[in-house]
């Protein structure tokens, strides 16, 4: 069943939340047959977010991931079955990316 959860929603979710300098959602449900998401309806399961924010300073990687699962709880709740999570402090992100 489709999921209805789109790259562009967790963009648009994680962007009012926390703010980002760069952000980039990628939907990789197609690499993974027999989820939900892999039946071409434009709606995923699995995804790939690389997010940079200023709120990601003095905290740890785990405390980063932690604001960007709360960001996007209610999509977990939805059937995001699968996020993995790169991030970084604005200071790090190399000023092509911005």
């Amino acid at each position: 069943m489709p999921t209805g959860i789109t790259a562009d929603a967790l963009r648009q979710r994680l962007t009012e939340r926390l703010a980002p300098t760069a952000v980039e959602v990628i939907d990789e449900s197609s690499a993974h047959a027999g989820h939900a998401g892999a039946d071409g309806s434009g709606s995923g399961t699995h995804f790939r977010v690389r997010i940079g924010s200023a709120l990601f300073a003095g905290l740890s990687p785990v405390a980063r991931h932690r604001l960007v699962y709360d960001a996007l709880q209610d999509f977990l709740d939805r059937g995001l079955h699968a996020l993995a999570i790169e991030t970084q402090i604005t200071s790090q992100i190399p000023s092509s990316s911005s």
